[in-house]
Parts: structure tokens; sequence; C-alpha cells
């Protein structure tokens, strides 16, 4: 039953890093992958860094993946203690399907739908702020309205999803320490405070600390359905960055030395991640 997943990594996940030898050559497609290709060394690496956007699209990778990060932490947690306080079985079934349907959506599906609730002419966003006396916000073509888009509506697509962990890691509090307070009169806020928060803890630094290995990804599917070259200096990460250089300007060299940048360093995030989730809350692979 494993067979037919372990070929498709083994072809697409490790067969495909034989290609990062682009990285180090002069590569010329005409010669193939493994055809007679002049080796340059490191000189792509100097090449891509002395470029003067690099620093700029590593900047907004950093920025929009750790916001990305943060509030996907703090918005499924405080969903899922809210929904927790829900006693009505089936508007708890009702709000849960609602928040969870976005996540099953792709963002070639969501994009288009923002796009049009987001446009500053006719979208119902801005028809909304019009009514309220606000100025129509250009969400999609404003440098600076770019990134704090990106963040909030990756946090509509996933945090339904994301709660479940939470939920899950509530059912496991026991229900005998919510009677002791009770007796003790202990209020609502007060059981959250010093029973509920602290039974899923260990789940928050967990989630948290394995959040770390995704701090270069910023969200190629998201960004590259709904950005344009006017929000490039905010919004341009390192996967559309690669994407351009390697589908766009066939600089593939180029493109695959940044994609390398990229992996070698999440690689060190994913490490440091693993090493810390087992020293702090006793999580480990194998």
């Amino acid at each position: 039953m494993l067979l037919p997943a372990v070929v498709l990594v083994a072809i697409f996940s490790y067969g495909s890093m034989a290609g990062v030898i682009i990285a180090f050559q002069k590569f010329i497609p005409a010669k193939g992958l493994f055809g007679p290709q002049q080796w340059v060394g490191f000189h792509n690496f100097s090449t891509l860094f002395s470029m003067p956007n690099i620093g700029l699209v590593i900047r907004n990778t950093v920025v929009i993946a750790l916001c990305k990060m943060i509030a996907g932490i703090v918005v499924p947690v405080v969903f899922a203690l809210l929904l927790n306080e829900v006693r009505h079985v089936l508007t708890k079934r009702i709000f849960q399907t609602l928040v969870y349907l976005p996540h099953f959506l792709s963002w070639v599906i969501l994009s288009g739908i923002l796009i049009n609730l987001l446009s500053p002419n006719e979208g119902f966003v801005n028809i909304i702020l019009s009514k309220l006396g606000i100025e129509p916000v250009f969400f999609l073509g404003d440098p600076h309205a770019f990134p704090a888009t990106m963040v909030l509506t990756d946090i509509w697509k996933t945090f339904g999803f994301g709660s479940v962990i939470y939920l899950a890691a509530l059912t496991g509090i026991d229900p005998a320490l919510y009677e002791a307070a009770v007796i003790d009169g202990s209020n609502r806020w007060q059981q959250t405070r010093h029973i509920t928060l602290p039974g899923i803890s260990s789940m928050v630094v967990l989630m948290t600390v394995l959040g770390l290995a995704n701090i270069l990804n910023g969200g190629f599917d998201q960004i590259y359905n709904m950005y344009s070259p006017v929000v490039y200096s905010t919004g341009d990460i390192l996967d559309t960055f690669v994407f351009r250089l390697g589908i766009e300007q066939a600089q593939y060299a180029l493109s695959t030395a940044a994609g390398l940048f990229k992996s070698a360093v999440s690689l060190i995030f994913i490490v440091a991640s693993y090493y810390l989730a087992d020293k702090l809350t006793g999580y480990r692979v194998f």
C-alpha cells in the first residue's frame, strides 16, 4: 500500500535533487542535464546575492512567512477556545463546517474569488468600506496593503482546519479539573486561564516550533495568483522570484542557486525546530 507513495517521493523529491548541480554550472540546456557543462563553482551564488533586489525578496519572504506563522497559531487557538464554549451541537457543527470549507479550495479558485471581492471599484469589501465613509483600498495593488492582505486571506483559508488540532487537545483535558474549579468559585475566564490554556500549552509550543521550518515559505500558490509587478517591492518572495528567474527568464543556473539557498536555510530551521520540539515538548519523529 505504501509503494505508490514511496515511488512518487523517490522520483519527485529525491530523484529531482540531482538537478542541484545546475547551481554550480554555466548551464546550457542544449547540452543536457548531465552533458559537458562548464563548472563555475559558487559564481551563480555570488551573482545571485549581488542582484539589487535579492535582499528585498528575502525580507519580504521572512516578513510574510513570520506573520503567517504567528497569526496561524493565535487565530486557531482563539477560535478553538471560543468554539469549545458553544454548547449547542448543531450550531457548533455549522460553524465548524463554514470555517473548514476554504481549506479544501485551491488558491487558483480562491484567488479569483478574492480578486473580485477586493476590487477597488466593484468589490464587495470596498463597497462596505464606502458605506462606512472609508476611502476604497486597492488591496492587491497597493504595496503597503498587499502583505497584510496575503496574511489575512491565508488565515481565512487555513484557520478553521488548523483549529482541529487545538480542539482535539481540548478534549484531552480532564473534566474533573473544571468541576473542581467551579466548586472553588472560578468563572469561565479563570477556568480558561488556569486550566484550558495550560492544558493546550504543550500543543501550542509544538506547533509554533514546527512552524519555524516554514520560515522561508511565503506561499507561492497564493501570492503568484494574486500579485503583480506593482507590488513586487513588498510582495515578491523567494518562490516567485525563483519562478520568474527560471521559467520566465530561462536563467536556470541562477534560479537553481536561489532554490538551493532556500532549501539549505530551510533544512537548518527544520533541524532546529525538531530539536526544540524534542527538548520542549518531547515530540520525536523517530
